[in-house]
């Protein structure tokens, strides 16, 4: 974990103090016209009357997260806002920073995270492997899961505090199962009512949008109407639908119906709609990605708002339910797949239909375990070892793993890197991890969860070319911040929130590998949490600077 590097700071080290005083916005108007209307995108900057600052950038390469190209300006900041872009050589500030030959960025946004239940655990609140990758902002509660309960969430992120800012949204999911439980059928209209209360209730407290995860239960027993019903109430607000699409591969209605689907959400709803971590999975849709393009491009060019996050790595992430059992096994009452596995004739009905998904993800070879006593080996070496196939494997470690929560998580490795690339370079298209935060030692989890971000540039900018720098902090700054609509953030412009990071471009690379995924990001020298330095010269602050973001109505 490089210790020698990010070590606890004392207290003094903190800075700059976060002020909200009432008179701060004339400082920052008079500079803004001093510079002569400078804000990100101006190409040519101008000399910035003598002013004084909490903090002063000097000299770094600014890419702004416009998609515009970089240039070399100053940035201040007084407070938790930035007060002035530009060239700024006669201001003075309470502290400057150095940046040149550094990289200044807008604090990178993660549209799809399962941080939030680790960042609400002591040893894990300061948010180090989000801030080593400049994230400065997560979207919890993602593929229709998390609380329905999002006041009592944002209580909890606010008091003691979180090292990151989060966003909220309401999971479809988490309601269905709140009014049916796990039940496989259609909602009735009074029960489709007490839906709509859960999500107005979401949206009423500031959450960004309903999120599904139809391809799980018990999202996947909801048909597309109920969806458009409840997206109609999120619309109301402004918010977005973020969707776990039903399929990515070919286990029910195919990858490109799915993606149809959404677009269909989005279409009766008039809601924006988000393909989330958006990929082909399994060897049986390799190439589709074309086809996803082609639909996404026409929904946008009839008027449709349909976007698309993704996450850099050729495998995924999820569990050996997710991906092997067949969704009637989970319908009922808890405990019931555990007595379907027990009773020989439902056994009998579960182990082909498990063959036939275990084909879809490319064989017991391509799954490794993520947690439990087998976490980094893969099904294949584990059922060798048992003298058993992977079938029974795989349900004997279900039954092993049963009221312990653990054991049972997959990494499954099922893309291809032609769809990866052609994704990737979609304008539409943002970054994301879909990564979830680990103490080292308490399991094998997905790299994603430490290294998606500085993995986006260093393996598919610098290395590859598969987009630019420009288009690539764009896909992580201010698309996310306009699709979600976060007010002031994602762009650093005279007036905005100051969540700023500081990178050393050279040395900016993820370190977690599928076989060692606890490995802090390298590079990221100095970031800016609602103006307050939550990394220092390369050092964790250990500031709980984030805040529990509520959309503006």
């Amino acid at each position: 974990m490089r210790s020698d590097r990010f070590e606890r700071m004392d207290d003094n080290m903190l800075s700059p103090t976060r002020r909200r005083h009432a008179g701060r916005a004339l400082p920052i108007l008079l500079a803004a016209l001093a510079a002569g209307g400078l804000l990100a995108g101006t190409a040519a900057a101008r000399p910035v009357a003598a002013q004084s600052y909490d903090l002063i950038i000097r000299g770094g390469t600014l890419v702004d997260g416009s998609g515009g190209p970089s240039r070399a300006v100053d940035v201040a900041v007084d407070g938790d806002r930035i007060a002035a872009v530009g060239d700024l050589g006669a201001a003075t500030a309470g502290r400057v920073i150095d940046a040149n030959g550094l990289h200044v960025f807008p604090g990178f946004i993660d549209t799809h995270s399962h941080a939030m239940p680790a960042l609400l655990r002591d040893q894990l609140r300061t948010a180090r492997p989000l801030l080593a990758q400049g994230i400065t902002t997560i979207f919890a509660n993602p593929d229709g899961g998390g609380t329905v309960d999002l006041a009592d969430q944002r209580a909890r992120i606010r008091d003691p505090g979180v090292g990151v800012n989060v966003g909220q949204l309401i999971g479809h999911g988490s309601v269905r199962r709140a009014v049916l439980g796990m039940q496989a059928r259609e909602a009735t209209p009074e029960e489709l009512d007490r839906m709509r209360t859960f999500v107005r209730d979401g949206m009423d407290g500031g959450a960004f949008g309903l999120s599904s995860g139809l391809y799980y239960s018990p999202g996947s027993y909801a048909p597309t109407g109920e969806v458009v019903e409840l997206a109609r109430i999120a619309a109301g607000y402004g918010g977005v639908y973020q969707s776990h699409i039903r399929d990515e591969s070919d286990y029910s209605i195919g990858l490109l119906g799915a993606v149809d689907e959404v677009i269909e959400i989005s279409r009766g709803s008039g809601i924006t709609g988000v393909v989330t971590h958006i990929k082909a999975l399994g060897p049986r849709v390799w190439g589709e990605s074309a086809e996803v393009v082609r639909r996404i491009e026409a929904a946008r060019a009839e008027g449709l708002p349909v976007y698309a996050d993704q996450y850099p790595y050729g495998a995924s992430g999820t569990s050996i339910i997710g991906a092997l059992v067949p969704r009637w096994a989970l319908a009922g009452a808890g405990g019931d797949l555990y007595e379907r596995i027990e009773d020989p004739g439902e056994r009998a009905r579960l182990v082909p239909e498990m063959w036939e998904n275990l084909d879809r993800r490319g064989g017991a070879d391509r799954l490794m375990l993520q947690g439990g006593p087998h976490g980094g080996r893969t099904l294949a070496d584990v059922a060798e070892e048992r003298g058993m196939d992977a079938i029974e494997t795989a349900l004997a470690l279900l039954v092993e793993a049963r009221g312990s929560g653990g054991g049972t998580g997959l990494t499954s490795f099922n893309m291809n890197d032609e769809d990866i690339e052609r994704f990737m370079a979609q304008p539409w298209m943002m970054t994301a991890s879909d990564g979830s935060l680990w103490v080292p030692g308490e399991g094998h989890p997905h790299p994603r969860g430490f290294g998606a971000f500085p993995r986006r540039i260093r393996k598919y900018v610098i290395e590859e070319g598969v987009t630019t720098l420009e288009q690539a902090i764009h896909a992580m700054t201010a698309l996310p911040a306009r699709v979600y609509g976060i007010e002031g953030r994602g762009v650093l412009q005279t007036g905005a929130v100051a969540d700023v990071i500081v990178v050393d471009i050279e040395r900016f690379r993820d370190t977690a590998e599928y076989d060692d995924p606890h490995g802090l990001a390298e590079g990221v020298e100095y970031s800016l949490v609602n103006g307050t330095l939550a990394i220092d010269g390369g050092r964790f602050t250990n500031a709980l600077a984030g805040e529990a973001l509520v959309k503006a109505r």
